[in-house]
């Protein structure tokens, strides 16, 4: 018996399964940081959430606590805020930007001593230079509803 040759995957589904492969890491990371937070998810809210592979991921959840929470991951740290703190996807983006170089300024303002600190500040400032331009990019949020 002969076994069929399978065909080579053209260069758009390959494409796509690599943007459903980064798409169930970000899902997955983004439940794991939950739950070392102690916010157990119970649902994503798809139709709220958005991707910019491979950039990074929005996600809305509903947690079993009740409440809900956008989640960011991707290439950048993943972090969190109840879902009171931006109306969408985007508006979270220009949220955690926010976050992101308060944060930067405070570790700062601290007197940074070691370089992991003064790494991670720097990186927060990048990644959050890097959420604003997505944020104000209105391309990539054309299809968005007004």
């Amino acid at each position: 018996m002969q076994q069929e040759e399978k065909k080579p995957l053209t260069a758009q589904e390959q494409i796509e399964q690599q943007r459903v492969a980064w798409q169930r890491e970000c899902f997955q990371n983004a439940q794991k940081y939950l739950a070392e937070k102690g916010i157990m998810p119970k649902s994503v809210i798809d139709k709220d959430s958005r991707f910019l592979a491979p950039l990074c991921a929005m996600w809305k959840f509903k947690a079993q606590n009740g409440k809900s929470y956008w989640v960011i991951t991707g290439r950048l740290p993943t972090d969190h805020a109840e879902v009171s703190a931006a109306k969408d996807a985007r508006d979270a983006m220009r949220y955690f930007s926010l976050q992101w170089q308060l944060k930067a300024d405070q570790i700062m303002s601290v007197g940074a001593r070691d370089k992991t600190q003064v790494d991670f500040a720097n990186l927060l400032i990048n990644r959050a230079h890097g959420l604003y331009e997505m944020h104000e990019n209105e391309q990539l949020w054309a299809n968005e509803p007004k």
